[in-house]
């Protein structure tokens, strides 16, 4: 058989191969590895393989450890199984909740079009009204929906600003031709387009004109592809940096919160850190929510001045094309929000739901002053009650004004009245293998705790005890930036933060000073279209080149990495107190040092 068909047919064939052939390869593990932790590391490296090859679908690859777990002797099913529903789940769920009902009355493009009324039409300071409104969906919203709901709004302002996209990139192919005939497309006011024809018999002045008019054509149509390009880059972009500000607004944040309470290194502890209660919604939004602004300033900066955004046109109004079109860009804006109308009733429900939402979760127990919980039994109220308690309302709470005068009308309609959201609306928006998948996260981790193999790994890390641990930080977020290029942030954190957590242990540092930025660090898959589904639902445009966003990504990464490091050596040091060894930490430590002691000691006694 030819070999090029040959190697088309396995590549037709790959997933079925992985199946196949990965567990088979990972076979010598079990032999190698002490028992327990080598049964838990070859299901732990499966699962890493299918999650990053997407062999098997995502959800049906956090299911695995519902089968291999008690099959191979690792975990009973009945500490499995309720890994996939803990409270964390449940936060995320109310989240989810939310973002459907206010996608369902349209509340996310009466805020996108605001903010854009607001920042005006200059191609920059339209970048940065893009990026503060994807930035802010996304804290909310899930990345993947804020970016989908972005781009046809760039879009239709684009189409307003430049003309026709086939237009320009037919215009930008050109070059003066002296020899031959050429035509070009010429956009010099929306809707408006001239025709420039050069014939051989004109005189030598005439041409060079005509030439230098192709190239100031051509000239602009690059200008305009550039900008063209960094609006529908810096969506996903934004929507992923948005996403780190708030612990609902990424799978990583929460499956962080999980972690530190659900991870067990010996079956008799109940907990990793029983004691700490150090991150929650309105402490994580303190520390986040800054960092983010500053990485969001920095890469409006970078994606600005990369495509052609930063220029003087931005203090200085000159009385040329581009101004007319960005003017009949402001009047498209200024039409598709006058169409929305006033405000509804279930608009601006949803709207006050929302806030109080946001509200009580940052109240809940913010850390530098007394929340709500206090008048509650002490940890019995988390944030996923705050959550499970807004979105139920809206399942009953009216979409119409109600009215006392509807009981004595006998006109009126008798019709069921429609609440904010259906549980049918709710069925379909919520990604429900999201939550399977921060369940198998859960269930994963569970099993490195109950067999040691967290341990077992943190005995193989000491060399990295020698780095300073302000250098450790910034090798751990770009490890993980690195690694999340090819691999789904959810997956990454899961196969990766058990490791970390231990890391910190075995150095005596502060283990939030590694699991944070390493967090954090996920959600900065930047370089290459299939990093993350905003990056591919823009790449999937058809305007954008893999070299543009490995070009713009790259910087994004570098810049992303100094922001996290500057934020947890600033006010991260102070807000979680990571410059001392927390004593919620250090039952570990005496707990193992008690374990080897009476080890040693009965090892003796037998002797």
């Amino acid at each position: 058989m030819d070999p090029a068909k040959f190697s088309r047919k396995l590549w037709s064939a790959r997933k079925q191969l992985i199946l196949m052939l990965a567990p088979l390869l990972l076979l010598p593990l079990l032999f190698v590895v002490p028992p327990k932790e080598g049964k838990c590391l070859y299901v732990v490296l499966l699962m890493a393989v299918y999650w990053c090859t997407e062999a098997l679908p995502l959800a049906v690859t956090a299911m695995l450890p519902v089968c291999l777990f008690p099959t191979m002797g690792i975990l009973p099913s009945k500490k499995v199984c309720p890994q996939y529903f803990l409270e964390t789940n449940f936060l995320f769920l109310s989240g989810l909740v939310m973002a459907s009902a206010i996608e369902e009355w349209g509340l996310h493009r009466r805020i996108a079009l605001r903010v854009l009324k607001i920042v005006g039409v200059k191609p920059a300071w339209l970048i940065l009204g893009m990026m503060i409104t994807s930035s802010f969906l996304s804290m909310w919203l899930s990345n993947t929906a804020t970016t989908a709901m972005m781009l046809p709004i760039a879009n239709a302002i684009l189409e307003s600003l430049f003309g026709n996209l086939e237009t320009l990139k037919e215009n930008c192919k050109h070059r003066s031709d002296p020899e031959g005939d050429s035509q070009v497309k010429m956009h010099v006011l929306p809707c408006e387009k001239q025709m420039l024809t050069t014939e051989n018999n004109r005189p030598d002045w005439t041409d060079r004109s005509e030439r230098k008019t192709l190239d100031k054509v051509r000239r602009e149509a690059e200008y305009q592809m550039k900008v063209w390009k960094g609006f529908l880059i810096c969506i996903p972009y934004a929507a992923s940096i948005g996403g780190t500000a708030t612990l609902t607004g990424t799978a990583p944040n929460l499956i962080l919160v999980g972690q530190l309470k659900r991870y067990t290194v010996f079956p008799w502890l109940p907990c990793y850190f029983p004691e700490c209660d150090l991150i929650n919604f309105g402490s994580w939004f303190v520390f986040a929510f800054p960092l983010m602004l500053l990485f969001l300033i920095l890469g409006w900066i970078w994606i600005a001045f990369l495509y052609g955004g930063l220029n003087t046109r931005l203090c200085i109004s000159k009385h040329d094309e581009r101004e007319a079109a960005e003017a009949k860009a402001r009047a498209v804006i200024d039409e598709d929000y006058k169409k929305l109308g006033p405000i509804k009733f279930a608009e601006g429900s949803i709207a006050f739901f929302f806030i109080i939402f946001a509200i009580l979760l940052f109240t809940r127990d913010p850390k530098f002053v007394t929340g709500w919980s206090v008048f509650f039994t002490k940890g019995y109220v988390s944030d996923a009650v705050t959550g499970v308690i807004i979105i139920s309302i809206l399942f009953f709470f009216p979409s119409q004004r109600p009215s006392l005068l509807w009981w004595f009308d006998s006109r009126a309609s008798n019709a069921p009245y429609v609440p904010l959201l259906s549980w049918r609306k709710a069925q379909e928006c919520v990604p429900w293998n999201i939550i399977l998948l921060l369940g198998g996260g859960f269930a994963m981790a569970k099993g490195c705790e109950e067999s040691g193999l967290a341990v077992w790994i943190g005995n193989h890390l000491q060399p990295l005890a020698q780095v300073p641990p302000a250098v450790a930080v910034i090798l751990i977020t770009a490890f993980i930036a690195c690694f999340t290029e090819f691999a789904s942030n959810t997956a990454t954190i899961i196969i990766f933060l058990p490791v970390i957590a231990e890391l910190a242990i075995r150095v005596k540092v502060n283990p939030l000073y590694f699991m944070i930025p390493a967090t954090i660090g996920c959600s900065y898959a930047f370089m290459l279209p299939v990093s993350t589904p905003p990056n591919s639902i823009a790449f999937a445009s058809g305007h954008l080149m893999v070299k543009d966003m490995v070009k713009t990504g790259f910087v994004m990464n570098i810049l992303g990495i100094l922001c996290v490091s500057l934020a947890m050596n600033t006010w991260g040091i102070h807000m979680f107190n990571l410059h001392i060894y927390p004593d919620w930490a250090r039952p570990l430590n005496d707990s193992s040092a008690t374990v080897a002691t009476h080890t040693i000691a009965a090892m003796n006694m037998t002797g």
